[in-house]
């Protein structure tokens, strides 16, 4: 059976028709070249059958990948990585917090702050100059599952309830309000709609074009640490429980490093990728 009409199965349960194109392109956004993509897509060919998962799909070329560099295999491994920061969510939202720091945001991690009506704990509250947003973010440790319309509605309800109360602070009659929903998967095509209607920012693995939360983590070069192929899952999560959740922060600081007992020896190793990575 030709690769172009092999149907393979998503995580969502679809059956699709898999796509070279897209496959290579998965790798060329990762850094590969069109030489070396075209090289693990003939690899890939091989092991390939009717019905293999997209997740099957992805652990293998990860490996292959992986094989010719360590750096371009932690790109590739971007949205699995993310998925690895939970399963509690505080570390995505604490990633998602750096993010608009590189941005020149100041920025509140769980934050309580009082509405017109009631209480709501904030997952980021982001400022820069008359810019003042309520951020709540969506993360899934799962593919497959996307984001739909109830939660824009909920997140614009309390976004309401709180701006009520904002708006009464000195200072803050000027200022631009705004709410916004983050997540790490996709969003329904619902979901965009009524957040475009209502205002509400939307930032989707894939969105918006161009300027996606996968774009803006390219474009800053802040990867997470589960991105790295160099550490093990045990020693990731000692670093997530640090609340280090940035390649660049080892980069910068390694005795983050030591301190969490990895030997000297692998110390260079770790480091080499990371700065592969964070400054490509």
């Amino acid at each position: 059976m030709k690769s172009s009409d092999l149907i393979i199965t998503k995580a969502s349960g679809l059956k699709v028709t898999f796509s070279t194109e897209k496959f290579k392109r998965s790798l060329i956004n990762a850094g590969a070249d069109e030489e070396q993509a075209q090289l693990i897509l003939n690899e890939l060919k091989p092991k390939l059958y009717e019905g293999i998962s997209t997740k099957k799909i992805y652990r293998i070329a990860h490996n292959l990948l992986r094989e010719r560099s360590g750096h371009l295999a932690a790109k590739y491994h971007l949205k699995g990585a993310i998925m690895e920061l939970g399963p509690s969510g505080y570390p995505f939202e604490k990633f998602i917090g750096e993010i608009l720091k590189h941005q020149g945001y100041s920025i509140k991690l769980g934050e309580i702050v009082k509405g017109k009506c009631v209480y709501h704990e904030i997952d980021v509250i982001a400022e820069k100059e008359d810019h003042y947003f309520m951020i709540e973010c969506k993360y899934h440790n799962q593919p497959g599952i996307v984001c739909d319309v109830k939660i824009p509605l909920y997140i614009q309800s309390r976004f309401k309830d709180v701006e009520q109360k904002w708006i009464q602070i000195p200072g803050h009659a000027h200022k631009i309000h705004q709410g916004w929903v983050v997540t790490n998967t996709r969003f329904t095509h619902d979901a965009i709609q009524y957040g475009i209607c209502a205002g509400l920012q939307m930032l989707g693995w894939d969105y918006p074009k161009k300027n996606s939360l996968k774009d803006q983590i390219d474009m800053l070069e802040l990867y997470p640490i589960t991105c790295l192929t160099t550490l093990s899952k045990f020693e990731k999560q000692q670093l997530l429980d640090k609340n280090i959740v940035l390649c660049k922060e080892i980069c910068d600081r390694e005795y983050y490093l030591s301190d969490i007992g990895i030997k000297p020896s692998r110390i260079p190793l770790i480091l080499e990728e990371g700065h592969q990575l964070c400054h490509n």
